[in-house]
């Protein structure tokens, strides 16, 4: 097992070094998805939810989100973020929303953690603004797809395919 990044030698939480790090283009691309009845999706999708425009919302606090994740998860690095893309899919076979967050820096660690944060305050967003209609909804899935850039090089979620349109092994 390797050693614990985030413990000091006595054991105590510590953040972590990455002085030595070479700075390098980092992105990471996370997603989510909101599921929730038929109803309540034409209601988003038609602009119709009593709060106003859900996804509008819901893309500004994503974008949010991610500027504020080292506020939010302890020992997360505060980061110089370029890049902040918050995109929706209207599924209705699924009865879902799904989030789709893309994060990108320049810097000496990843922004895999601001990807995921956006993903996760966007889907809290649209379960907050449409309640009202409906308190069923349920948020999940909430994962990375891919990350790329730093010394672990890219990482992409077998089964997806990659950015280039290559099927990941």
């Amino acid at each position: 097992m390797s050693e614990l990044t985030h413990l000091d030698k006595d054991g105590r939480a510590s953040m972590v070094d990455v002085g030595h790090k070479d700075t390098t283009t980092r992105e990471a691309v996370a997603e989510g998805s909101v599921y929730m009845a038929p109803t309540t999706l034409a209601a988003i999708r038609d602009g119709a939810v009593p709060k106003g425009d859900v996804l509008s919302s819901a893309r500004i606090a994503g974008i949010m989100a991610a500027k504020r994740t080292p506020d939010l998860i302890p020992l997360c690095h505060p980061l110089p973020l370029t890049k902040i893309a918050i995109d929706f899919e209207i599924d209705e076979g699924e009865s879902r929303v799904t989030i789709t967050a893309t994060v990108r820096c320049r810097g000496r660690t990843g922004v895999e953690m601001e990807a995921l944060t956006a993903v996760s305050v966007a889907a809290l967003t649209i379960y907050d603004m449409a309640k009202a209609l409906e308190k069923t909804m349920t948020i999940g899935n909430v994962q990375l797809l891919h990350k790329s850039g730093g010394r672990s090089g890219d990482w992409q979620r077998s089964g997806l395919a990659s950015p280039t349109g290559d099927a990941a092994k």
